[in-house]
């Protein structure tokens, strides 16, 4: 009563207009959240009617396609595999090689010319032996001639080309300068420096790996890749194989035809070997049977004449080693001619693929594609590879994967078209993340549309997103 006492009139009334326009004020904004949450209301509900956003979904109805739904497991994976498709190949020149797909020509490496000494006749000849030679198994060699032959002769595994002698009348395979043979089916088989069992062993190896029969026999028809040359006081010159067995020096002077001194006094029989000279006069090549056992190697050079006769053997040598450096140097060119021709190849073979990954980038080549679309992290084209199949979730995680976030794991679809306005939608539950395994097994198929879809909450959000722009103009419009 007091404080009233000391309040005048004109004060009260001061106070009960401010009170007047506060209860006003509150009054708008009453009516301002009643109209927004009104106009919430409405948002929402046409945003659960499909009117303000309107979220991709996989559905039977509301389609003029026969959609059948099927949920993944192993079962229905291995039968979406089953349909019929090859991936598309590479161009030819990505398999190809610059290679000749021949042999080089000339025989390796050849020993310098030999010194032979200018010698008087001596009182008494020398006897030189060359060194022993250990006597091992025969190793196939370049030029080499070898017969396969299986159970039945009409089944027998054909030669390259006709190379044995034409008395045989049979068929071989001759080993080339690259120490393989050609087997029709099979491919080139390298048996150069192999023994007879040895090369039976790799060559039923890649019988096996090609599924062909494999019950055969292999033996070397011609010896031509080991040779010994006999020349001077023989009956005939000639160059002699050596074989499976080891070639004795007697049987080379037997193959020869036998010396054909009329004095064997002064006669000798010089080997040459490796760049030396080596001599074993005929006086104790005769008495002693070991010096006629002795053990000839590849390239030796036999020369039988007498002591004092050293021009011929000389002039002999000579012929020898000249003929060595014509096929030394024909080797050189033929190696020269082949290096060119394989600079050539590969510089069109890179032409070839430059041209086409050109086309490639250019989008001019025919590819195989999926579709990626829904909550993923690029909606793409997705092409197919080359050579291979990819799976699903191959082409998903390589893309970028799909989004954890806005994303649903417990529904993705891969929607593959059939025949006759048929859609299979194959549904994968990734809720359990051991179920994308599955994914690792579903190969892809061309045109097949990867989806995946959203969250019920991104939906929402999207669509209050939309809506928002009508309640900000809404409560600004009730100010």
């Amino acid at each position: 009563m007091v404080v009233f006492a000391e309040i005048g009139c004109g004060e009260i009334v001061e106070l009960a207009l401010c009170l007047g326009q506060l209860s006003a004020r509150i009054r708008n904004y009453l009516m301002i959240l009643t109209r927004s949450a009104v106009a919430l209301c409405a948002v929402l509900s046409l945003a659960s009617c499909g009117v303000t956003y309107t979220p991709q979904t996989v559905s039977t109805k509301d389609t003029p396609l026969d959609v059948t739904v099927v949920s993944m497991s192993p079962s229905s994976i291995e039968v979406a595999n089953r349909s019929s498709y090859t991936p598309r190949a590479l161009p030819a020149e990505f398999f190809a090689t610059a290679g000749m797909n021949g042999t080089v020509r000339g025989f390796g490496a050849f020993p310098e010319a030999p010194s032979v000494p200018n010698l008087s006749p001596p009182a008494e000849m020398a006897l030189r032996l060359p060194p022993e030679v250990q006597t091992l198994s025969y190793k196939i060699g370049i030029g080499d001639v070898v017969i396969l032959a299986t159970r039945a002769a009409g089944n027998s595994v054909e030669q390259l080309t006709g190379l044995l002698a034409a008395q045989s009348q049979r068929q071989g395979y001759t080993v080339r300068d690259d120490g393989a043979i050609a087997i029709p089916e099979v491919g080139a088989v390298a048996i150069a420096g192999l023994t007879v069992e040895e090369a039976e062993d790799q060559v039923f190896q890649r019988l096996v790996q090609n599924q062909l029969d494999s019950e055969f026999s292999l033996e070397v028809a011609e010896f031509n890749s080991k040779r010994v040359s006999i020349g001077g006081a023989v009956r005939n010159a000639i160059i002699a194989p050596i074989t499976l067995s080891a070639l004795r020096l007697d049987q080379a002077i037997t193959a020869a035809g036998g010396i054909t001194l009329e004095n064997n006094d002064y006669g000798v029989i010089r080997i040459y070997r490796d760049g030396t000279l080596y001599q074993i006069p005929l006086e104790n090549y005769f008495l002693d049977q070991n010096l006629q056992k002795v053990t000839l190697t590849d390239g030796d050079s036999v020369y039988v004449d007498t002591a004092y006769d050293l021009t011929r053997a000389q002039a002999y040598y000579e012929q020898e080693i000249n003929a060595m450096d014509l096929r030394q140097r024909a080797r050189s060119n033929a190696l020269s001619e082949l290096e060119t021709e394989i600079r050539l190849r590969r510089s069109e073979l890179s032409e070839r693929r430059d041209t086409f990954n050109a086309r490639l980038a250019a989008n001019a080549v025919l590819r195989d594609s999926v579709f990626l679309v829904g909550e993923v992290a690029k909606q793409t084209l997705v092409p197919l590879p080359f050579e291979r199949d990819a799976t699903l979730s191959e082409i998903l995680f390589e893309t970028g994967g799909f989004s954890t976030t806005t994303g649903n794991p417990a529904q993705i679809y891969v929607l593959r078209p059939g025949d006759d306005d048929q859609v299979t939608a194959y549904h994968l539950d990734a809720t359990n993340i051991v179920n994308l395994t599955m994914a690792s097994r579903m190969q892809m198929r061309p045109n097949d549309i990867i989806f995946v879809k959203a969250q019920p909450i991104t939906t929402w959000g999207r669509a209050l997103q939309q809506a928002l722009p009508i309640l900000l103009s809404s409560g600004a419009n009730s100010i």
